[in-house]
């Protein structure tokens, strides 16, 4: 049996969920100091998550082809995206972004408005807020949106077969090689991969609620 598919899903997952943590935490904790108009930018950055993952696919296979002009400029850059492993990361990047900036949003908001309140009043900045107070409160929660963020990379299929598309060795993951699979007939194999798929999000859930769980015994604790 070749692994290749696993390890191709699993650097592109963890790529992907390297790249999307930060602009998901600042994203995050700008919007929760938003006063005005902050649901409006949360709904512009959920998009991908309520689109079906082979719109999002299709909407980055028109903008990385040749029919815009940024397509074109990375072409005469020679900077190819469409049926590369980094058009495999970058549909990743787009469709897990929405769960971890979501994820961490929820886990900032969870912090005792009280003590972010006393610190703004003792002239203490917002940057220093989240360092010193949110983000070590907040913690738990974050760590659990990474590793949910990881395991729904890990599954992608729609985005990634549109515009990473079905190469052996080179775009071909877990998910698409159980496509594969079924579609030639060997269902075998498909259940074989199957299996493998089902156990590392078991191992990803354990670790999820192991996080989530930390974070409300601190809060009992801390109660």
């Amino acid at each position: 049996m070749d692994l290749t598919p696993l390890w191709i899903s699993l650097k592109i997952a963890l790529v992907a969920t390297l790249v999307t943590f930060l602009p998901g935490l600042l994203a995050a904790w700008r919007v929760t100091l938003l006063k005005r108009g902050g649901y409006i930018v949360d709904a512009l950055l959920s998009i991908p998550l309520v689109l079906p993952p082979t719109v999002v696919g299709f909407l980055l296979l028109i903008l990385f082809g040749k029919s815009t002009a940024f397509g074109r400029m990375l072409n005469e850059a020679g900077i190819r995206v469409i049926f590369t492993w980094q058009g495999a990361v970058i549909a990743a990047v787009v469709v897990i972004f929405p769960v971890m900036y979501r994820g961490i949003r929820g886990a900032l908001e969870q912090v005792d408005e009280n003590i972010i309140y006393a610190a703004r009043t003792l002239g203490m900045k917002e940057g220093w807020i989240l360092r010193k107070i949110t983000l070590p409160a907040a913690w738990p929660g974050i760590a659990a949106s990474a590793v949910l963020s990881f395991a729904r990379a890990l599954g992608e299929f729609g985005a990634t077969l549109m515009i990473a598309g079905n190469l052996p060795g080179r775009t071909r993951t877990m998910s698409i090689a159980v496509y594969t699979a079924m579609q030639g007939g060997n269902r075998h194999l498909a259940y074989k991969w199957v299996m493998i798929i089902i156990c590392f999000s078991l191992v990803i859930l354990v670790l999820m609620n192991y996080f989530t769980g930390k974070g409300f015994r601190r809060k009992a604790a801390a109660q």
